[in-house]
């Protein structure tokens, strides 16, 4: 049996959990959220919203996040492998530009605690989907991203693993995505 763990990361707010997981003849028993648990470890994480995104190897979900109306997310592979990435995008924040990737697979029930203010994607390293349990509804007119391939926050993505970048797999949302310098200078 696998019990709880919570590991907070140098990206102050962002959590790598361990959820609570007990194999048995028929398989296993997955608890990937409980507000009781989360509340107990300092963890203030309502849910508005769950939802789920199917991935075919080779697929970058950029660096997204919303602009208005911050989306706290849990974010967990339930099946596959992919490497998940976090962006502390926090001005005035000591990690602010600095990232961090972790391996997100269905076997080690990981999660990952995405806070507020941060951008998130993920390189698919084999079909996959992936589970995102929201604190805020989305909003499809506040919806941004900064692209995948940035040099200014300079994600290091394992393209290998995927047979090189001929492979890369993008939406057309994330083809037109700013780059971190015109996100700056946007709008909003």
């Amino acid at each position: 049996m696998q019990k709880w763990k919570f590991q907070e990361l140098s990206l102050k707010g962002a959590y790598l959990i361990d959820a609570f997981f007990a194999p048995d003849l028929r398989g296993g028993f997955c608890k990937d959220y409980s507000e009781e648990i989360f509340c107990r470890f300092g963890i203030n994480h309502p849910l508005k919203e769950v939802f789920y995104t199917y991935s075919h190897k080779g697929v970058i979900r950029a660096l997204h996040f919303q602009r208005v109306y911050q989306q706290a997310k849990l974010v967990r592979c339930v099946k596959g492998h992919v490497f998940d990435v976090i962006v502390d995008l926090r001005p005035g924040s000591p990690t602010y530009k600095k990232w961090l990737g972790f391996d997100l697979t269905e076997e080690s029930h990981q999660e990952i605690l995405v806070p507020e203010y941060f951008g998130h994607g993920y390189l698919v390293l084999e079909d996959s989907i992936v589970s995102y349990k929201c604190a805020e509804k989305f909003y499809s007119e506040y919806d941004g991203g900064i692209k995948w391939d940035d040099p200014d926050i300079g994600v290091h993505w394992p393209l290998e693993k995927i047979g090189g970048p001929d492979h890369l797999i993008l939406a057309e949302k994330d083809k037109n995505l700013p780059s971190f310098k015109e996100f700056l200078s946007l709008d909003f």
